[in-house]
Formats: C-alpha cells, structure tokens, sequence
C-alpha cells in the first residue's frame, strides 16, 4: 500500500511534489490540488525531529532503506504521521495511508493544479 504524502499548505505541497517529479513534470502532465481535514486532531502523531534515529533523514536526500522502514512503522502504527519537510525546513508533511485513514478525514476541496509557467521556463531563458 502506497502513503499519501501531502504538505500542510499549498507552496510547500508544490515544492514537496516537485523535488521528486521536477517542475516539467508538474508543467506537463495534470495533477489535482487537494484540501482535506483530520477529524480528529489527536489520530496525528507528531515526529519530534529530536528522535528521528538519524538526523540526516532531516536534510534533503534520498530516502533511505531504513528511513523508509521507519515511515511504514510509524504508518502501521498511526493513521496519521506529521514529519518535519526537508524542502522547507519551516513546514510539515502529513503522511498517511487513505483506506487505513478511512473516515478520519474529510475531503474539502479538489481543483486542477496550475503550475506558474515561471517555474518552468523555456529552454534559453525568456530574454
């Protein structure tokens, strides 16, 4: 089963899709930006980036085997995980798993996502 990862707001949701698809991806091939809401504020466990075993998880980098075996114990254990991002270090990343998460959240808002045409620019610059 595949975690939903979602940012808590839309800049750093952008940011977070586009360090592992790139901009020409998110420019080129349609994505949804979704809003939701955790019913129940108490079914998120919060990652205190004090206990995460290594703090290289912290920094941007490829996940490792045993960074991505931590995530799926969190996510076996909770239905909601709240990780600090390594693409903005000032905002969090709210995993989970949607069947596991059933009914704990509510989907408030759909829309198609429209990348600025700035972010990718063409090949060459605009000059």
């Amino acid at each position: 089963m595949r975690a939903v990862y979602c940012a808590l707001d839309p800049s750093t949701a952008i940011l977070e899709v586009a360090v592992h698809k790139t901009f020409p991806v998110l420019d080129t091939t349609p994505h949804t930006l979704t809003s939701a809401r955790v019913n129940n504020p108490t079914d998120i466990f919060l990652v205190d980036p004090a206990s995460v075993p290594n703090p290289n998880w912290l920094v941007p980098g490829i996940p490792s085997a045993g960074q991505q075996a931590f995530g799926a114990r969190l996510l076996a254990e909770h239905p909601f995980v709240l990780f600090p991002s390594t693409v903005s270090t000032h905002s969090w990343n709210l995993l989970f798993e949607s069947p596991r998460a059933g009914d704990a959240y509510t989907l408030l808002t759909q829309e198609p996502f429209a990348l600025d045409t700035r972010l990718h620019p063409p090949a060459g610059g605009t000059d």
